[in-house]
């Protein structure tokens, strides 16, 4: 048999005892065989274990219908018990009806909710489940998602498990909430979202199917209806046209109709059976009917196909589900870091926050080693580190003010003038070159201030960015860690800016190099005077521009008036052309090796100093912070260990479930 068959001839195992009527009426037992009855309980187990909030679905029919459509009436014949009954909302929170044929005479009746267990009887059933929900929902006719479960072991009632939501209303009425519509659809829509979920949608005989809202929302969610199963209450109230509709099927229900007849009055149940199959035996209209589609046994037979059909294709995900969801939270757990609970564990713990993040650093800063951050280029530090160097070298070449092409000599031509004492002419006077050093030295005296600023800007970010993700686990820890890498930071930005100043200061008042370089280059540059100066002082014209090897083309202007010091100008041009190359190569060169030395100190040195004062200072908490676990880890864990708990229960639900499955499956394609 096929798990969602028509066939309802399995359920016509006899005709009732007590009740012949000439009418054959087959019982509500329903149940494969004992294989069966084991998977139900592992589900209901782990619904019991509320393992959906671990985002995980189970298989579930979920009974949803408009209000007073005889949802109520459909799943009291099924339970043979009474529910509460009432003017507007009845069901006002998800009730988990859990049906179990019961050997006994005696019934069973529980109901559990809010961590307890209460016993009731038929007598006081639908009392007690009135008092329930109002301590779930409160006392007005608000609603509430959160669940109360009825079981029910009783002798002849099939084996099903059910979740009834509130009835589906558009107009609140008194005491109601204004949004109860979209309360109640929000509740539907959460559980009949899911695959998992088999949706029963009672529908009366006394309305228009398409306008029914429990159609529009199952439609919503199943658009071609292969895990929707009609049942069609009232069918003795509308019996006109009720073939048509159940043939018709205008409304995509793909696990078929069951037309039934609701309990009138007073009728036992077994009355109300023998009533119904008389109604669809012998109705002119009602009769036409195929029996495979009418009657409560025929829609217990059907749920309890499609329940076991359901849970054989369901179970083995569910299986995976846990054991993965299991895994998954166990090596979170074993991530986070041990709840600390004496001091020598939490100097041991603070010391390794304190020697990782200082390996993290020697990686980053000093060996240019990033696997840590593969993937952020901001803290590839050496690699980022070179660029801001090259930039600040050809900022350095590039300063406004150091062009050498315009109104060539004019300035030193100036400066010899202004320097001029009582001496031979052709000595160069030193206080000229000096003059020029230190002018040109001023031009450029912000931008190595400003490079270091810059880069120690960015060393901060490096190192607070370490620190953060070593102490991450203990968030007590880092507002003082982060105050301890933004002093240090701060110290040796100072120290720096310090440095840089005396360097550009020194670079004023002094004119040395060892560098050989200095000469040779002056050399070159010298080879170029004497064509130089004949270009200039010939007699014919004077040229506005020429050309010099080394620097292209250049502005003479009026070079010519000056023939006195024109040789003397060219050579302390040349000069300087050569020696401030190596100032500026000496000056990125050297700020280059100070941070290098400086990020050095801080990594080694600096950095555990400034971190052990700033936590031993006083008002800074002592190590003893780190045993202040804060309150959303605290929560995180705890989540953690009950997830872990509830999971590990499952498992053990579930240990042996797949070999049943597999078993079961085979019984329900039988």
């Amino acid at each position: 048999m096929a798990p969602y068959s028509n066939d309802s001839s399995s359920v016509y195992q006899g005709e009732s005892s007590s009740h012949s009527h000439s009418v054959s009426v087959p019982p509500l037992i329903v149940s494969y065989n004992d294989r069966i009855r084991p998977l139900l309980d592992a589900v209901d187990k782990l619904r019991h274990l509320m393992i959906m909030r671990e985002g995980i679905q189970l298989p579930t029919i979920v009974v949803v219908g408009d209000q007073s459509s005889g949802k109520s009436s459909v799943l009291e014949s099924l339970a043979g018990i009474s529910l509460p009954r009432g003017q507007g909302i009845c069901t006002r929170v998800p009730l988990i009806m859990r049906l179990q044929n019961h050997p006994n005479p005696e019934p069973e009746l529980f109901l559990e909710y809010s961590g307890k267990t209460v016993h009731t009887d038929e007598s006081f059933i639908a009392e007690d489940i009135s008092t329930a929900t109002e301590e779930i929902a409160g006392s007005g006719k608000g609603i509430s998602k959160t669940p109360l479960t009825l079981i029910v072991k009783k002798n002849g009632v099939p084996d099903l498990t059910m979740v009834d939501l509130p009835g589906i209303t558009r107009v609140p009425v008194k005491d109601q909430p204004e949004d109860i519509y979209d309360q109640i659809k929000d509740i539907i829509m959460e559980h009949i979202k899911p695959e998992e979920s088999i949706i029963l949608n009672v529908l009366s005989a006394t309305v228009d199917f398409p306008t029914c809202e429990s159609i529009r929302m199952s439609q919503s969610v199943d658009k071609i209806g292969m895990r929707t199963l009609a049942v069609v209450t009232k069918s003795d109230k509308a019996p006109e046209g009720l073939h048509d509709k159940v043939t018709g099927d205008d409304v995509n229900i793909g696990l078929g109709y069951v037309c039934v007849r609701n309990r009138i009055g007073d009728e036992s149940y077994e009355e109300a059976r023998v009533a119904e199959a008389k109604l669809f035996a012998t109705h002119p209209l009602l009769s036409k009917i195929d029996k495979s589609v009418v009657g409560i046994p025929v829609l217990a037979q059907k749920l309890v196909q499609i329940q076991a059909g359901s849970i054989s294709r369901c179970m083995p995900e569910v299986v995976k589900q846990i054991n993965e969801r299991l895994t998954t939270n166990i090596a979170e757990l074993n991530k986070m870091p041990k709840k600390l609970s004496t001091v020598a564990e939490a100097m041991t713990t603070f010391m390794q926050i304190i020697g990782q993040s200082k390996e993290s650093l020697r990686k980053v800063l000093l060996r240019g080693e990033y696997d840590e951050f593969p993937d952020d280029e901001k803290m590839h530090s050496t690699a980022r580190m070179v660029e801001m160097i090259n930039q600040f070298s050809g900022e350095l070449h590039k300063c406004i003010g150091t062009d050498n092409t315009a109104n060539f000599l004019m300035e030193e031509i100036k400066v010899l003038e202004e320097s001029r004492g009582i001496g031979l002419p052709n000595f160069l006077p030193r206080t000229a070159f000096l003059s020029i050093l230190q002018r040109k030295v001023n031009l450029i005296s912000n931008l190595p201030v400003e490079f270091v600023m810059k880069a120690w800007d960015y060393i901060q970010v490096i190192v607070l960015a370490v620190l953060m993700r070593h102490s991450e686990h203990y968030p007590q820890l880092q507002q003082p860690i982060r105050r301890a890498g933004k002093n240090v930071v701060e110290a040796m930005k100072d120290r720096t800016v310090s440095w840089i100043t005396e360097i550009v200061e020194m670079e004023k008042l002094t004119d040395y190099t060892c560098d050989a370089e200095y000469t040779t280059e002056w050399n070159k540059l010298m080879a170029n005077q004497g064509t130089f100066l004949n270009q200039v002082l010939r007699s014919d014209s004077h040229p506005a521009s020429v050309v010099l090897n080394g620097f292209g083309i250049v502005e003479v202007g009026n070079l010519w008036q000056h023939p006195d010091c024109l040789e003397q100008a060219f050579d302390l041009k040349m000069r300087m052309t050569a020696y401030w190359k190596i100032v500026l190569r000496r000056m990125v060169d050297s700020t280059a090796l100070y941070l290098q030395y400086s990020v050095q100190n801080l990594v080694n040195k600096e950095i555990e100093k400034e971190t052990i004062g700033e936590l031993m200072r006083e008002g800074g908490g002592g190590i003893e912070r780190l045993l202040e676990e804060s309150p959303s880890l605290s929560v995180k864990r705890e989540k953690l260990k009950k997830s872990i708990k509830v999971l590990k229960e499952s498992k053990e639900v579930v240990g042996n479930i797949v070999d049943s499955v597999s078993v079961s499956s085979q019984v329900v394609g039988e």
